[in-house]
């Protein structure tokens, strides 16, 4: 009998381009030979250029996937993408309370890379009351990261201070992730314990670099769920993104122009 893989749970949004959401989490999960399953939150119906709908799926059948497979698998580790709405949110954390032992990372998406608004504004408190405090790790983005502070990030010097408050409030390890400061690298920060970890890469241009957050955090989480610490997580998930940048695609579109997508691992 072959080798049972580690397995993970990706809670989160369906993105049809296959560059984000639950389809950019499973190819990453497979690249780490870790065992993917998936709840879908939302059916999306975008690309890396344009978001045109967001169809919720019902809150009652999220919560039956996620208590399904949770009660099914040896799931080891979980991470949460597009919530979408403050009833998702709570039904996502009344149900992850209950299993304090896995490893939660949570991507708190807000926005699409397009500019589309991907949570309704009423979830934010359900996801600072409810969510957030149970995470192992969360991983905004700058900008994500300022909607929970209420404030502005001015700089890379502003980063760890931020992420101690946030780390404080929340009771949780912060991934600061600061790839929208402007600059020739690309710094992250990851606060564990009150100690810092600061990770740097060149930043790779790379036009509609749509699903980043979403492989990102799967990576983090599929390292956790294969047993890594956290900082060694985030290594590796780190140089991982930075290898699905750089081999990444552009597909001429059959409607005039191109469309992007990451590499996720394919050879």
């Amino acid at each position: 009998m072959s080798h049972r893989p580690a397995v993970a749970l990706s809670i989160a949004g369906s993105d049809c381009s296959a560059g984000a959401g639950i389809q950019a989490d499973l190819k990453t999960f497979q690249h780490f030979g870790v065992h993917g399953l998936t709840a879908v939150t939302c059916v999306v119906s975008e690309t890396a250029n344009v978001v045109r709908a967001v169809h919720p799926v019902p809150v009652d059948i999220v919560a039956e996937q996620v208590s399904l497979l949770l009660d099914s698998f040896p799931v080891a580790a979980v991470k949460t993408g597009m919530l979408f709405s403050a009833a998702h949110v709570r039904a996502a954390a009344d149900i992850l309370t209950a299993h304090p032992d896995l490893a939660l990372v949570i991507d708190p998406v807000m926005v699409a890379s397009t500019g589309d608004p991907l949570l309704e504004t009423e979830a934010l408190a359900a996801y600072c009351d409810y969510l957030l405090p149970l995470a192992r790790v969360i991983t905004p983005n700058l900008p994500e990261a300022e909607v929970l502070l209420g404030r502005k990030i001015p700089g890379e010097s502003a980063l760890e201070a931020a992420a101690r408050e946030l780390a404080d409030r929340f009771g949780t390890a912060v991934l600061l992730k600061g790839g929208h400061l402007p600059g020739h690298t690309c710094l992250d920060l990851l606060l564990e314990n009150g100690e810092a970890f600061y990770f740097s890469e060149e930043r790779i241009a790379v036009a509609g670099s749509h699903g980043t957050g979403c492989t990102f955090s799967a990576a983090i989480t599929a390292a956790l769920a294969r047993g890594n610490t956290l900082p060694g997580a985030v290594e590796t998930a780190k140089n991982f993104l930075g290898a699905a940048l750089r081999d990444s695609w552009s597909f001429p579109s059959p409607a005039g122009g191109s469309v992007h997508a990451l590499n996720q691992g394919m050879p």
